[in-house]
């Protein structure tokens, strides 16, 4: 097997929380339970994604609002929220809130462009201003000086029976520290490093200066180091989507394995004008596992990862894939379970 430069430290997993609409309070409540064995199996953090308009959590933060009343250890996060849905003024007020209920376990991750389908969402979304709103890079900045603890306003003190203040209350000290940006570009890796961020890569790059996911994902790595203030040490979590088959049923290996076949046209070349690469989901033994990702050149430059859970698997499913990743595949990447 290839050598690494380093175990496995962190090992966390990512969810995107489907739910039936006829139902939705089931599906919720499976997330919920997912995050609650990912703490008893010893993850070091769980992440959801985003789905708005669709059958997925669109509410992530409240969704991690619960989590923080049934768990006590796990760091949670975002992976991530896209700004474009978001005012980033009140959005902080969120996050500190859902971190002051977690003791300071949350990891916030966030993306910028403009909302999906935006030319039928924007006269919902932005009624007003749809023409003249900033889905740039400023929109995180905002952010991060209000999380930051950076004035919101000229105006504090007293007002009749109120007392306000000029920055977000309440201010969770640490959150600032444990921002993240969701990047597949060689700019977004710059400029999540140029501005102290914490970097999330996923199974999903821009092919700019190769077609090789491994080598392009690498480069942003890289460049993020390189800009970052903290040089090496600055955190990266590398998303892949991994399926553990080794206490797998034989219906559902052969699920798992229809599942990746799939997807993996997608992956063979660049998609889209953008030209979207897409990372080969790895469906095998942890052993075959283990030996795909120690030669994956990104991830040997990682010591943290937040594997992705398949999007339409069963509840059952995700246990198994879970306990296997916890059990066999981490401490094959030489990670070990928090207690």
């Amino acid at each position: 097997m290839p050598p690494i430069s380093q175990p496995l430290r962190k090992l966390g997993f990512l969810t995107i929380g489907l739910f039936d609409g006829a139902d939705p309070g089931r599906g919720h409540e499976s997330t919920l339970g997912i995050i609650e064995l990912g703490e008893q199996l010893g993850f070091d953090s769980a992440w959801v994604r985003h789905r708005h308009l669709q059958y997925g959590i669109s509410s992530p933060v409240a969704v991690l609002a619960a989590a923080s009343q049934r768990t006590r250890r796990i760091e949670l996060g975002t992976a991530v929220i896209p700004l474009g849905w978001e005012n980033p003024l009140r959005l902080a007020e969120d996050l500190a809130t859902v971190d002051i209920l977690l003791g300071g376990r949350l990891n916030p991750g966030v993306s910028v462009g403009p909302p999906m389908h935006y030319d039928q969402v924007k006269e919902a979304l932005y009624p007003d201003t749809a023409d003249v709103e900033d889905f740039g890079y400023e929109r995180v900045r905002r952010l991060l000086d209000f999380v930051r603890g950076r004035s919101a306003t000229d105006f504090s003190g007293v007002e009749g029976f109120e007392v306000f203040s000029d920055r977000v209350q309440p201010h969770s000290p640490g959150l600032g520290r444990r921002m993240w940006y969701g990047g597949g570009s060689l700019r977004s890796a710059q400029w999540a490093g140029e501005h102290g961020m914490n970097f999330l890569t996923s199974s999903v790059v821009k092919a700019e200066e190769s077609e090789d996911f491994a080598d392009i994902q690498l480069s942003h790595i890289r460049a993020f180091r390189a800009h970052h203030p903290d040089g090496d040490r600055a955190r990266v979590s590398q998303g892949l989507v991994v399926i553990p088959t080794d206490s797998a049923s034989p219906e559902q290996r052969a699920k798992y394995t229809a599942y990746v076949e799939k997807r993996t046209p997608r992956t063979v070349t660049p998609q889209g004008p953008a030209r979207m690469m897409f990372a080969p989901d790895i469906v095998g033994t942890s052993a075959e596992i283990a030996e795909r990702l120690h030669a994956h050149a990104a991830f040997q430059e990682v010591d943290e990862v937040a594997f992705a859970l398949p999007f339409s698997f069963e509840h059952d499913d995700y246990v198994q894939i879970l306990t296997d990743i916890a059990t066999r595949l981490g401490p094959a990447l030489g990670w070990r379970a928090a207690t």
